[in-house]
């Protein structure tokens, strides 16, 4: 896995990235109330708002972490936001996006270099 300066995480899968945010930043969210998700097929730009999320505490925006295609979303967390809470590095991940420069992936931290920046 990856991570950004603003919480998120990637996981590459085949050849699209999945895309999440880090138990880091749901706890400092707190509890999760409502997240709008882009629409799949929807092509996005690095550091391009794709996603709010709403919080008991606070709103926050997801940012496309590279160029790409949205290939899916996780239409479950629409329901319950709340997964964002219980399982943000696994069920609860947003969206998936296919690159179009997979070499972007070369600008983020790996896991230590992430636990380190939060520290």
């Amino acid at each position: 896995m990856k991570f950004t300066e603003e919480h998120e995480w990637l996981r590459v899968e085949d050849d699209v990235v999945v895309v999440g945010i880090t138990a880091h930043a749901s706890e400092q969210l707190g509890d999760v109330v409502f997240i709008e998700l882009p629409e799949a097929g929807t092509e996005v730009t690095k550091d391009e708002e794709v996603c709010v999320i709403e919080s008991v505490k606070a709103a926050s925006d997801i940012l496309a972490p590279i160029d790409g295609e949205i290939t899916e979303v996780n239409e479950a967390l629409v329901d319950e936001p709340g997964k964002v809470n219980e399982d943000p590095t696994g069920d609860a991940w947003f969206f998936k996006i296919k690159a179009a420069d997979p070499s972007q992936m070369d600008d983020y931290m790996d896991e230590a270099a992430y636990n380190d920046f939060i520290g």
